[in-house]
Formats: C-alpha cells, sequence, structure tokens
C-alpha cells in the first residue's frame, strides 16, 4: 500500500510503500477513501506533539470502505463506508472511562499519532472507534466533520447557551462551528489574523455578525469565545472582549504559552476553561445534527502524494476550510 510516512519529527513526510495491514479480532480493515488534513497532524509533525510512535502514518480524519472484518468485529459489514476518528482506543477501566470521560481516559491511544493513520491507501482501526457516516456527504466532505467538526461542537457545547459567540482562528473547525451555532440561533462574532480578509469575507459568507482581526474589540460584549488558533495571546484578547460570568473555551490540542494577564480581566465570574480529544457519544451526536442542520463543509482536496503541500498551506494560513488527501 502506499503511506506518506514521519519518519523523525520536523522531517518532512515521505512516499512508502508497506505492506496492507491485517486487521486483530477487533479491528476493521479499511480502503482509506480520504483523509482530512487537521492542525493536530501540523503539530505533531513540527514536533509541538511530542509523543508520536514513530515511525508513524499521520491522519485522524479518515473515511474508508470496510476491507476486511477482525473475527470478534460485529455491527459493520464488508463495503460498509465508515470514519475513523482522533479517539482510536481507550481501557475503559480508568477512572475517566467509568465518569464518562473517555476523552481523558488515562491510556488512551489517539489515530494518527499512537496508532498509524489515514494518510495511507489502507488503514487499520478498532470497530468499537468506527462509525457509520450519512450519506448526504461525499468522501471529501465527511472528513473534516471527523475532527475538525467534533472538537468544534465538543467546544461549542462548553459555552452553554451562549447568545453571542466569539470565534478565534476561522479554519477548518470554524467553518463548521459557525453553521452549527448559526442553526442553533446563535449570532456569530469572527475573529482572524489582522488582514485576512478572505477569511473575514469566507466568515460573513457563513452569517457572521461581524468578522474583524483579533486584535479587534467586537461591537457588543461577547457571552462566550472559542479560540482555535494555536496562539496563547488570544486567551487574554478574548476574555477582554467577553462580558461577566462569559466563558472563553480553548479548542487546540497545543497552544503557545498564555501570557500573564490582569486578574480583573477574568474577575467578574469569567471561566476559562480547555477542551480535551473527544468522546464517542460526542461523534454519535454530531453527525446526527450535522445532517439534521445541514451542515456544509468547504474542501480542498489533494493527491495522498502531496501531503507536505497540504501541511505548508495549513500551516501558512493559505486554505479556506480544510484540505483533504484523496489516496
Amino acid at each position: 500500500m502506499q503511506a506518506m510516512v514521519l519518519e523523525a519529527a520536523g522531517s518532512p513526510l515521505r512516499l512508502t510503500e508497506l505492506p496492507i495491514p491485517e486487521p486483530s479480532p477487533r479491528q476493521l480493515r479499511l480502503s482509506v477513501l480520504a483523509c482530512g488534513v487537521c492542525r493536530t497532524d501540523l503539530h505533531i509533525v513540527d514536533d509541538e506533539l511530542t509523543e508520536p510512535k514513530l515511525p508513524l502514518v499521520p491522519g485522524h480524519e479518515i473515511v474508508g470502505r470496510v476491507e476486511a472484518l477482525g473475527s470478534e468485529v460485529k455491527g459493520f459489514a464488508i463495503g460498509d463506508r465508515v470514519g475513523v476518528s482522533w479517539l482510536g482506543w481507550t481501557d475503559g477501566t480508568c477512572p475517566y472511562c467509568r465518569n464518562g470521560q473517555e476523552n481523558l481516559c488515562d491510556s488512551a491511544r489517539f489515530t494518527g499519532y499512537q496508532i498509524d493513520g489515514g494518510y495511507a491507501s489502507h488503514t487499520v482501526a478498532d470497530a468499537r472507534y468506527c462509525f457509520h457516516l450519512p450519506e448526504s456527504y461525499s468522501d471529501a466532505e465527511a472528513a473534516p466533520l471527523l475532527c475538525a467538526g467534533l472538537i468544534g461542537y465538543r467546544s461549542l457545547k462548553m459555552t452553554g447557551d451562549a447568545a453571542r459567540l466569539g470565534i478565534y482562528g476561522f479554519g477548518a473547525a470554524a467553518h463548521i462551528v459557525a453553521q452549527v451555532a448559526r442553526h442553533q440561533g446563535r449570532e456569530i462574532f469572527a475573529f482572524t489574523r489582522a488582514g485576512d480578509t478572505r477569511a473575514q469575507d469566507f466568515a460573513r459568507e457563513l452569517g457572521a455578525a461581524w468578522a474583524g482581526g483579533s486584535d479587534d474589540m467586537p461591537p457588543e460584549q461577547l457571552d462566550a469565545a472559542i479560540i482555535f488558533a494555536p496562539v496563547g495571546a488570544l486567551v487574554p484578547a478574548a476574555l477582554k472582549a467577553s462580558r461577566k460570568g462569559g466563558v472563553v473555551v480553548c479548542g487546540g490540542i497545543h497552544m503557545s504559552d498564555i501570557p500573564s494577564f490582569p486578574y480583573e480581566i477574568l474577575w467578574e465570574e469569567r471561566v476559562l476553561r480547555s477542551v480535551a480529544n473527544l468522546t464517542r457519544a460526542d461523534v454519535r451526536e454530531f453527525l446526527a445534527l450535522a445532517q439534521a442542520a445541514g451542515i456544509k463543509t468547504t474542501v480542498v482536496p489533494m493527491p495522498l502524494s502531496e501531503a507536505n503541500e497540504a501541511l505548508a498551506r495549513l500551516r501558512q494560513g493559505e486554505l479556506t476550510g480544510a484540505a483533504v488527501l484523496i489516496p
């Protein structure tokens, strides 16, 4: 099979031929139809997430066709189209798993990080962490739902019933969560890199009431804000823009250091919190909601062999929507 392989942190991926894997008793073997390119992949390649298995096949927004079944697999058949996301395995026994917080499992393993992922023509995945996908989405359109959409959805849930929602960093996750928020009747305020008029126009097309630079103040105080950009300096900016009792949610897995800030912008019961990973319940809820709400994804399909170019374009902020690799 063909795969783009990370052999050392900080190095480009290399197109490699590998043996087609055989599924273990609880796994599916998938013929990969599409795999989204996520900022988490970039953090892994750039050595900002420092515990990958090496060599590694990245990618955790996988759309695939079931090609082989492990002996203990139930609920799937040859030919099914399924999705695989970031959470690839949990122990089911730690205090977090027993408390419905499998996203915080002490022993969790993640697709495209400790488990080979979808930057390949084939992959295997634990069937318990695979999901049937709505037929209303093409392969490429479905891929960003499997992380960008999911982490956005989990972040949005953390904002409660906030009516005025700020979104900092208007990329793959933001363009999906903005549609969900609009479907729920919320008002969107989009913050982009200063001068990024293309992203600001994109936000307005998706229903944002206002769009400006990340150093601008919105015309109204925010009830809540979600930060997708991995920039720690946005935390005090979002707190300043939030009303009393407002919530600021950090939606990324990695962020540069948060600078010190005066207590007064956190005081008055403002809340600062992070979101970590996702649960299988999040996946089921979000896929149903995406279909019901008519969520559309904006994708840039690229050949698998151009994975390095896709990551470079993501690194430079040159993508509108999400890059998706097609084997």
